[in-house]
């Protein structure tokens, strides 16, 4: 089998993930709820996780880092905490549904919601930020992914931070496809809340994920109960991370996420990103002048996602991808992608498009073999 889904989750993973799984499951107790050797165990493993995702990120501490189920749920946590009714939010074209849904329903709330238009290849219009930012008061925070899970296109961070801190606005980062390949600091890109998953390039087990709220900065909370503090209180506690961690975490997964950052720290990020973008330009180039392949997204850099989304003529995007399995064993995924801006943007809502997002687990031969798949379902 050849693995082309890394986009939607990891397959290849190292080794010590799931040993590092195992042996939590016969180690750990419940972290902050004992003074016994599992427990405590346990609770050294979590903040060991925290500072390695602390690290990641270059936030100010480990205490910036709760863990949740996925990025889902952290942009969840962060939307739904963070915005009143009047208050304005900005967002663009590129974003995943995990971003879209809970602002329409924070829209459905009294919330103003301005969604930017992305150009012909698909890229956010800076200048329109910008301009918004000058001429609407009420706007209190931006809301962005890193990467089109769609297109692979990469939001210059960097932009975005520089902006929303001239003038004065929170900024809200997804990097479900970008956590492990690209650099992120939330203090030199003035980024105030990070949503991340565990699952992807991170290299974790699914059901681990988390956010990192820069200090200073408070939300509400998602949920209440459990917290191995304060008991007798009525309220669930305020300090970070415990505020947003009501309940037993997922000690057993977390382990395995922090085998991964182990991992992604001795291969070094770079060493991972130079290799992965390489894979995808490989096949990039090979199917790009294929009669009959459309290609969308920018390709004019190769600072990108490594991610290639592709139509055959008018033909399904589900009947391309179920004839990549069944005939040449390639995983890869059709359809919406949970991007319906993208899609309507493409005008690709009823075909879909066929996407391959890659690892640096995949080999040149395994993207050789994609290549001539894609060209033979082209002939045929």
């Amino acid at each position: 089998m050849i693995y082309l889904d890394s986009a939607a989750t990891s397959f290849h993973r190292p080794e010590s993930v799931a040993t590092a799984v195992y042996e939590a499951i016969n180690s750990l107790g419940n972290s902050s709820r004992g003074a016994h050797g599992a427990a405590l165990a346990a609770a050294r493993l979590v903040y060991e996780t925290r500072e390695l995702v602390a690290g990641l990120f270059h936030a100010p501490d480990a205490d910036c880092v709760a863990f949740c189920a996925n990025v889902t749920e952290a942009l969840n946590i962060a939307i739904k905490g963070i915005f009143s009714p009047g208050d304005g939010v900005v967002t663009g074209s590129l974003e995943h549904n995990s971003v879209l849904r809970p602002l329409y329903e924070q829209e459905a709330c009294g919330v103003k919601l301005f969604i930017l238009s992305a150009d012909a290849a698909g890229r956010p219009d800076y200048e329109a930020m910008e301009q918004l930012f000058a001429e609407e008061a009420s706007i209190r925070a931006v809301v962005s992914t890193h990467a089109s899970n769609l297109t692979g296109n990469l939001v210059d961070i960097g932009r975005i931070g520089q902006l929303c801190h001239r003038y004065g606005k929170l900024f809200i980062l997804d990097t479900a496809q970008t956590a492990g390949v690209f650099p992120i600091d939330m203090q030199k890109q003035h980024i105030d809340i990070v949503c991340f998953t565990g699952h992807k390039a991170l290299l974790g087990p699914q059901g681990t994920g988390g956010i990192c709220v820069r200090p200073g900065l408070r939300l509400r909370t998602w949920k209440s109960g459990g917290s191995g503090i304060q008991t007798f209180s009525h309220m669930h506690p305020e300090a970070m991370p415990t505020h947003l961690e009501a309940g037993t975490l997922n000690a057993h997964g977390l382990a395995g996420l922090r085998a991964g950052l182990l991992y992604l720290q001795q291969m070094g990020i770079d060493s991972v990103r130079s290799e992965v973008l390489r894979l995808a330009r490989q096949f990039y180039q090979g199917v790009q002048d294929i009669s009959g392949v459309k290609v969308y997204g920018d390709f004019s850099t190769e600072y990108r996602a490594p991610i290639v989304s592709l139509n055959i003529r008018d033909e399904a995007s589900g009947s391309v991808s179920d004839n990549l399995s069944t005939e040449y064993d390639i995983c890869t995924r059709p359809g919406g992608h949970c991007a319906p801006l993208m899609h309507k943007h493409f005008c690709t809502v009823e075909q879909g498009m066929v996407r391959f997002s890659f690892s640096h687990f995949n080999t040149t031969k395994e993207i050789e073999t994609a290549i001539c798949a894609v060209r033979r379902l082209a002939e045929e």
